[in-house]
């Protein structure tokens, strides 16, 4: 292949992929040579290889094929000496469809060997489904991902199970390299960097890890609640944090709560995660779950092009599985992969047959105890005073609250309800209820701590 005909290929390719993708990625792309059915380019780094080759490998073979061209494989390599370039990133062409190379790692061999996890392709801004339990920390990831001068230091997300805390890890690290391939980024979890400093230890290596970490640009750690009660790994974290920090270098944690409400997790690394901004990511709502799955549809919708969705079964789906996001996909999933091999439309009656299992989990069961305890921790008050004789108002308010929230929540009746609250009346239950219902429509406080509460229930 010839610089003339790569540049007509990179005309039909700058339609394929629009103008902004082009510029950024297959513009820098130098053409080297053409053996044996293998295209290899030159390219500035291997990050830039790794991410043509994942996401426009198959476009540039497809456009390269359909020129003409006999090629089987690209392999993007940066250039060392004249004698010797470092293989960068490979698509082969299989049937006239190209396989991506793995996924990889956020720090790579020119980047002085740093310790990052790998980032997984699918975890990206773009894929990323915003709803209002998420906008805020979606937002706070978008900022520190566009770089500049560092703002949030540390961006500390936290939120339950499968809410999308690693996704927009991940997500941040991918655009980060992207937008500045020159910085050194490092994502790991807590237990892969508690891992690192004990292998250091057992090694005699301290003062390789504590200039390796200290080093980088950009230090993402997840679920960090794992180094709680590691008095050692806490102790070399704190002076990993201090000494970035000091750097003005970015540092992004995510854990499963709150810095304040980590058990055995030292006061002043609590201290130094509250310094920066701290981001709730809440419990999934109805409509953010409904989006998730139809972005999801619409991505399988390439692997399962003949399948038929019934009305109302991604809403059922959305209404039935409110535990987590993950749960929810991988119904999905599974919904899809079932339809699939036994050529059914998917209808509710198979969404309910072969989800049988997953539903069945999901169908857990609010108990008056257990709002009567979160609503207690909500608004630090005793739980026997919550249910004891006192009536000043801040008792019987989180009481009324609590019994609104059993009266909606759970299928006991009002006398029952009022049995658990020490004995009380129904009509007692009843104008608790009531009140309530009034104050929420007016008082704003009231209103949000009944969506926190039920949210925090739900999960």
């Amino acid at each position: 292949m010839t610089n003339e005909e790569w540049g007509q290929v990179r005309g039909k390719l700058q339609h394929a992929v629009g103008q902004n993708n082009y510029t950024n990625w297959i513009e820098p792309l130098e053409f080297a040579q053409l053996e044996d059915g293998v295209a290899t380019f030159l390219v500035p780094t291997n990050f830039m290889g790794n991410w043509v080759d994942r996401n426009f490998g198959d476009k540039i073979l497809k456009q390269m094929m359909g020129a003409g061209v006999a090629v089987s494989r690209l392999e993007f390599v940066v250039p060392t000496t004249p004698a010797a370039r470092k293989p960068a990133a490979t698509t082969a062409a299989t049937n006239g469809t190209a396989t991506a190379a793995p996924a990889a790692a956020v720090a790579t061999e020119d980047k002085d060997d740093l310790p990052g996890a790998a980032l997984d392709a699918r975890f990206t801004f773009d894929s990323f489904v915003v709803g209002k339990p998420n906008e805020l920390a979606h937002a706070a990831a978008r900022r520190v991902a566009e770089g500049g001068p560092v703002t949030f230091n540390p961006l500390f997300l936290y939120g339950g199970v499968g809410l999308g805390k690693t996704h927009l890890m991940h997500a941040i690290a991918w655009e980060i390299q992207a937008r500045s391939p020159e910085l050194k980024v490092v994502y790991l979890s807590a237990e892969q960097f508690m891992y690192r400093f004990v292998q250091a230890l057992r090694d005699k290596q301290m003062m390789d890890f504590k200039s390796l970490f200290r080093s980088v640009d950009v230090l993402m750690v997840d679920d960090v609640q794992f180094i709680a009660g590691k008095d050692s790994t806490q102790e070399e974290f704190f002076h990993t944090f201090n000494a970035l920090v000091d750097q003005n270098k970015q540092i992004i944690i995510s854990a499963d709560r709150a810095p304040g409400e980590i058990k055995d997790l030292e006061d002043r690394i609590k201290s130094r995660l509250q310094c920066g901004l701290v981001v709730d990511l809440h419990p999934t709502d109805y409509e953010l779950r409904l989006g998730v799955l139809q972005t999801k549809v619409k991505q399988y919708r390439e692997q399962y092009k003949d399948l038929v969705i019934a009305e109302g079964v991604l809403e059922f789906l959305a209404h039935r599985i409110s535990t987590n996001v993950r749960v929810l996909e991988g119904a999905l999933m599974r919904l899809f992969a079932f339809a699939s091999l036994v050529g059914r439309e998917i209808t509710l009656e198979l969404t309910q047959d072969c989800l049988a299992d997953i539903l069945r989990a999901s169908d857990r069961k609010v108990t008056v105890e257990e709002i009567q305890r979160k609503v207690s921790e909500h608004y630090n008050i005793r739980l026997s005073d919550m249910i004891g004789p006192k009536r000043v108002r801040t008792i019987a308010r989180p009481r009324q609250v609590a019994m609104y929230l059993a009266k909606h929540m759970t299928s006991r009746s009002l006398p029952e309800i009022g049995r658990r609250f020490g004995g009380r009346d129904h009509t007692t239950v009843m104008h608790g209820v009531k009140r309530i219902d009034e104050l929420k429509a007016t008082d704003n406080q009231i209103a949000e701590d009944l969506e926190l509460l039920r949210r925090s229930l739900e999960a």
